[in-house]
This record gives structure tokens, sequence and C-alpha cells, in this order.
């Protein structure tokens, strides 16, 4: 299946200064993620970024890359202006995949891409994985998603919905049974003809509430494919910590 990767990163970070250039296990983050995007079946993979560090570093690993604006206010910005440069068709799928994500597993980016192919009722397709326990159901830094019958989003939030009424009232301190709570993951596949209707819609009330840019595209009617990751997909890298962990992983130095 022909799609584009496009991988945005930014040098600039409050917690990790320079995260995408980060050593791990011998070799800059963005350069893990880049390798692990290769081992999709993507026709293309495409490095955005505002920095001249990060270019250098990527066109040194042999990344094809694409100067953007330093002024996007999100990712999907950054993706569309990249998508505008090299002239995509309006019908080209686009593969949003984190420049912090140095162990997202090649499976889930032909998968988010392949469902959003096959479900042209969609302008978006994104992944989720199920919530096992109450401490993550009520950590607002993890995003909930609720879908509908037909795989579509009704809505995403930092919130723990659905919200077990009766349980939660009785004093409940456990999750309850049943596969209703549904983590989502931060890689989507979007058409570019979405892309460029994004772009020119202003941010909504929900979205800033919320912080999350999907809510706008939500807002404006554009439906949005959800469906489980057919791998376990393991977390980015945003502290030191998070540094260590994978470091240790891949063998590398801690």
């Amino acid at each position: 299946m022909s799609y584009t990767v496009i991988i945005p990163s930014r040098y600039a970070s409050t917690r990790l200064p320079g995260k995408p250039l980060l050593d791990i296990a011998g070799k800059p983050m963005i350069q893990r993620v880049y390798e692990q995007a290769l081992k999709s079946t993507a026709s293309r993979v495409i490095i955005a970024t505002d920095s001249e560090a990060i270019a250098t570093v990527a066109a040194g690993f042999g990344a094809e890359v694409c100067m953007t604006s330093a002024d996007h206010p999100s990712g999907t910005d950054r993706i569309q202006e990249v998508a505008q440069r090299m002239q995509l068709p309006l019908s080209e799928i686009v593969v949003n995949v984190q420049g912090d994500e140095p162990l997202i597993p090649p499976a889930v980016i032909d998968q988010v891409a392949a469902n959003l192919r096959n479900h042209g009722e969609a302008a978006i397709a994104t992944l989720c994985e199920p919530i096992d326990s109450l401490e993550i159901l009520l950590d607002p830094g993890v995003v909930k998603v609720v879908s509908n019958e037909q795989g579509m989003a009704l809505y995403f939030s930092r919130a723990p919905i659905p919200w077990p009424r009766d349980e939660f009232a009785n004093g409940s301190q456990t999750l309850p049974n049943g596969r209703c709570w549904f983590r989502h993951l931060g890689i989507y596949a979007y058409r570019v003809e979405l892309l460029n209707s994004y772009v020119q819609w202003p941010p909504t009330d929900i979205e800033n509430m919320e912080k999350l840019e999907q809510l706008r595209a939500m807002a404006h009617g554009v439906n949005i494919h959800i469906a489980e990751a057919v791998e376990a997909v393991p977390g980015g890298i945003d502290t030191e910590l998070d540094l260590k962990r994978v470091n240790t992983l891949l063998g590398g130095a801690v």
C-alpha cells in the first residue's frame, strides 16, 4: 500500500531540551524513530523539522528532510506544510509518527494507514489500547477515547470516560469489569485534503480546554476511525526516566 510517513521533530522541549538528538543506545532518538518507520511498508518517510541541527543529523543518516516554519502551533500544522511543499496529492494518506517514539512498531504504522484507506467515511484514523487499571483511567495525562459501534470516535478526553456511575458512587477503588475503557495512542493517518482543511479552522474552545487538537476536527464533523493497535505500543520519551527505560531496553548506557 502506498502512503507517506511524516515525522515532525522540534528541537525545543520543556522537559528534555534537544530531545530528538538525545543518544539512545548509540544513535540519536530521531534516527531510531526514522529506522522504525522505514520498516513499515510506507513508500516514503520524511522528517519535518524547524531545526538546522536536526536537519543536519538526519541528512547524515540518509533521511529525507523537509525544513518547516518554526511558528506551527501543532504537529498537524507542520505535517500539512510538508504535504503542501512536497505537492502530495489530495488523496494521499499521510501517517504522523511522533518523533519521540523510538520503539514504535512498524505494524501499527501500516495498520493505521490501512484503516484509513479501508474506511472512506473517515478522514482521520488513529489507534487505542485497553485500559486495565483505575490509576491509568484517572490520570489526566492519559487521553481516553470512546467510539461507536461503527468504529468512529465519539469523544476524546483527559477525563475518565465513560464514567462508571454506580461503582464510583459506591466508593469502588478498582476498575469495574468490562472492556469499556481505552487509551488513545498518538499516531494518526490523514488524507492530505483533510490536512488542508484542518489548518484553515481556528482552534475551538473545547480543544483549548482539553488541549487535544483532534477535537478541532471532530467539532467540524470529521469522522475519526479508531481501532485497537495490533501490537503493544511502548510509551514515548518525555522525561529522563523514559530515556533511561528505553536505553535499558535497547542495551544502551543509562
